[in-house]
């Protein structure tokens, strides 16, 4: 008797599992609060040097800064920039001396600002751009903090999943949410950029348990026939986390603060983590019978299930032990061992990477939109729902493959657009701002299919090693998306560019991977090998989806 047989005894959906979906809600939405942080806690308001020597009563603040700041080409002040001299402006007398320049004749000097920086503070009243001046020559300092926090996530996904494999789902999920808690609070509290860094490079490391043990937790407590569902329903959390960020960020204006609201929910999940079940599947790959017997009972009595002892005995529940240990564990070089796998496997690699790399380009950076920042968190918000329905019939209709790739080249043609149309006119920047949010429409859709397409792709004893591979190809574009952005320096639409070329590639490598709509799900490697060599091989009228789609709208 296999662990799916069992499950089907208890309940393989009831009000245990509707349950354990509640409790394991709070996770996903804290990921976006915290993953998309950036949006407010790094911004950059507008600023330009501190002035020496200002009148304190002065009515004419615009004609003072005439005097020491030189203008951009759209008109503006420079940010990074002033005279080396007070520039004399014609007829003018502020307040009652005369400003001369001390310069020769000729291009006025212009000398980096040496007393720090002026920030308007009627958007944000402190980020951590004003709060170390992270700005000008030290603005790549501001994004690195974004990689730091990807490559944190990164590494944490490698740690906990081992972790969690060896010592237990539930255990690492409190240890989770006690190190987000406490490396949170340390960061709010951070006295310097370089503490900063470190604490949220490890509070990435820290939020990667969510990311890698809340699904297998939800998921192994589910029969095959509701993963589907159940997956539906844990997309939301996402965006309702991404709409609450909008929220939160618009109501707090201090990072600090605003660090510490995102932070603080971890407090009620630690309570929680009194009523989620351990893994009953895991407990019996290791042995540990009576503590899955007691899982299993409770599961059985919530979904009002008669189970009485013979059905859970101790010889059946070891006949399932040695079922699940019979079953070897796979490892990363297994995807690349043949052929076909490692086709599959270097596609979706520059998939992700695609995927993630423009999701979180787009997300991340705000920057010249028509709406405030958080109109435009609001607007990025709200476009996440009809996204993920829109994929939902398309996938089933269209197919997985032209699905993915017709997301991923619409989100580069955006890209496209935008560097054709100027942000320098203010009758544009409603046009870009349209071309950003329907960018990120596309873009979320092609987050939402490629999980789903990638776990149809790759055999069932490989599927979760190969989801885990592409998972962390894809944190590596993430965790690059923040400093493209500083390509501006050598070329002004150098970063759109870079966004839209990896969309592109990626969208047209997607076209090279086979289709999975309605096909037979491949349960072994020679089942894989073989598709190619039989590529019009017998199809399932059932939905098949349902057995790969444990993956389908997770994040």
């Amino acid at each position: 008797m296999g662990f799916e047989e069992l499950l089907d005894k208890v309940g393989g959906f009831g009000p245990f599992q509707l349950r354990n979906m509640v409790l394991l809600a709070l996770p996903r939405v804290l990921l976006p609060m915290h993953f998309l942080l950036p949006i407010f806690m790094a911004a950059v308001p507008a600023h330009h040097c501190a002035l020496p020597d200002a009148p304190t009563n002065l009515s004419h603040q615009d004609l003072w800064l005439k005097t020491h700041l030189p203008r951009e080409t759209d008109g503006s002040f420079s940010s990074c920039l002033r005279f080396a001299y007070p520039q004399t402006l014609p007829n003018v007398t502020l307040g009652t001396e005369v400003y001369n320049s001390g310069e020769p004749e000729g291009e006025p000097l212009t000398v980096p600002c040496s007393q720090g920086w002026e920030y308007d503070r009627s958007e944000f009243s402190s980020t951590i751009a004003t709060e170390w001046d992270l700005v000008c020559h030290q603005r790549g300092l501001n994004k690195i903090t974004s990689t730091c926090f990807f490559i944190g996530v990164l590494v944490g996904a490698v740690l906990y999943g081992y972790l969690s494999d060896r010592f237990g789902r539930r255990r690492f999920l409190l240890v989770a949410y006690v190190s987000t808690l406490a490396l949170g609070l340390v960061s709010a509290a951070s006295v310097n950029y370089i503490m900063f860094v470190t604490t949220r490079t490890l509070t990435g490391l820290a939020l990667s348990g969510f990311t890698i043990i809340v699904l297998p937790l939800e998921l192994e407590w589910l029969d095959v026939e509701h993963r589907t569902v159940a997956g539906g329903i844990s997309t939301t959390f996402w965006t309702v986390g991404v709409l609450l960020l909008a929220l939160v960020g618009y109501l707090i204006r201090s990072w600090r603060w605003l660090l510490l609201a995102a932070t603080l929910p971890c407090v009620p999940g630690i309570i929680s983590i009194w009523w989620v079940p351990e893994s009953a599947r895991w407990l019996l790959t290791q042995g540990r019978v009576e503590e899955a017997k007691k899982y299993l009972f409770t599961c059985a009595k919530l979904n009002g299930r008669p189970v009485g002892e013979d059905s859970l005995s101790q010889e059946a529940l070891n006949k399932v032990v040695t079922m699940e240990r019979v079953s070897q564990k796979p490892s990363y070089l297994d995807l690349f061992r043949t052929s076909q796998l490692r086709h599959i496997s270097l596609c979706c690699m520059v998939m992700w990477f695609g995927v993630n790399f423009s999701y979180y380009g787009l997300t991340l950076d705000v920057s010249g939109l028509g709406l405030n920042v958080y109109q435009t968190q609001l607007l990025f918000g709200a476009v996440e729902l009809p996204s993920k329905i829109v994929v939902y019939f398309l996938v089933r209709h269209v197919g997985r493959r032209l699905t993915e790739a017709g997301m991923l080249l619409a989100t580069a043609l955006t890209f496209g657009i935008s560097l054709l149309v100027s942000s320098s006119k203010p009758d544009t920047k409603s046009w870009i701002t349209a071309l950003v949010v329907v960018g990120k429409a596309f873009s979320e859709a092609a987050f939402t299919t490629a999980y789903l397409f990638t776990s149809e792709l790759y055999p069932t004893v490989l599927r979760q090693t190969g989801m885990g591979l592409t998972a962390l190809i894809g944190r590596l574009g993430a965790s690059l998306a923040p400093l493209a952005v500083l390509l501006d320096g050598v070329w002004l639409l150098l970063p759109k560019l870079a966004y839209a070329g990896v969309a592109f590639l990626s969208g047209c490598t997607v076209l090279l991977l086979p289709e999975t709509m309605k096909a037979q799900l491949p349960e072994t490697i020679q089942d894989v090998e073989r598709k190619r060599s039989q590529p019009h091989q017998s199809k399932r009228v059932a939905d098949n989806a349902d057995k790969s789609s444990s993956w389908f709208f997770m994040r």
